[in-house]
């Protein structure tokens, strides 16, 4: 009956029943029930990628057609916090994913594994800060700028258009541990 009333007060978070705890709120994602690690909404994440793609690829196409980099150079410093806010205090403060949220918050929540999403946004943010420092610190030629920035909009366009994440696939190829729930069950598909 105590664990009955314990599960309930705990909500979405699984209790441990040998230990009687909870695990600790993770960083990045949520514990939801049936999941054995913490889980990120795709729908979140492919609104998110598309709120990111639109001025993206506006600002692209301007900057190829001016001639000039500066139009990039916001959005780029933009984006790069907007990752590094996801990858270093969670999920649940990066602008891009609150705006997505409050946009999908009425259609059912997508689970996948929050370890290889953000896996996806360290990629994401290397990319970015990469080509901010090629195109302010180092004042690369335009179409170095437009080729790294090309490739990162391209990730972004895969994502919400087609719930394809390479950053996730990249993930399965460099590390140790197989990835758990991913977008489209491409875990298990072969």
């Amino acid at each position: 009956c105590a664990r009955a009333r314990n599960s309930k007060a705990l909500g979405r978070f699984r209790v441990n029943h040998e230990t009687a705890q909870t695990p600790s709120r993770p960083r990045v994602g949520r514990y939801v029930a049936g999941y054995a690690i913490p889980v990120i909404n795709e729908r979140e994440a492919r609104a998110a990628a598309g709120l990111l793609f639109l001025p993206g690829i506006v600002l692209y196409v301007t900057a190829a057609h001016l001639g000039t980099a500066d139009p990039l150079k916001p959005f780029g410093a933009l984006f790069v916090i907007d990752m590094m806010i996801r990858v270093t205090l969670g999920d649940r403060f990066a602008p891009s994913l609150a705006l997505a949220r409050l946009i999908v918050r009425r259609q059912a929540p997508e689970w996948v594994g929050a370890p290889q999403k953000v896996f996806a946004w360290w990629l994401g943010y290397g990319m970015g800060i990469t080509a901010c420092l090629a195109t302010g610190l180092l004042q690369a030629p335009l179409w170095v700028t437009l080729a790294l920035c090309g490739v990162c909009l391209s990730f972004l366009f895969l994502e919400t258009a087609f719930g394809i994440c390479v950053g996730c696939a990249l993930q399965r190829v460099f590390s140790k541990e197989q990835p758990q729930y991913c977008p489209g069950d491409t875990c298990e598909v072969r």
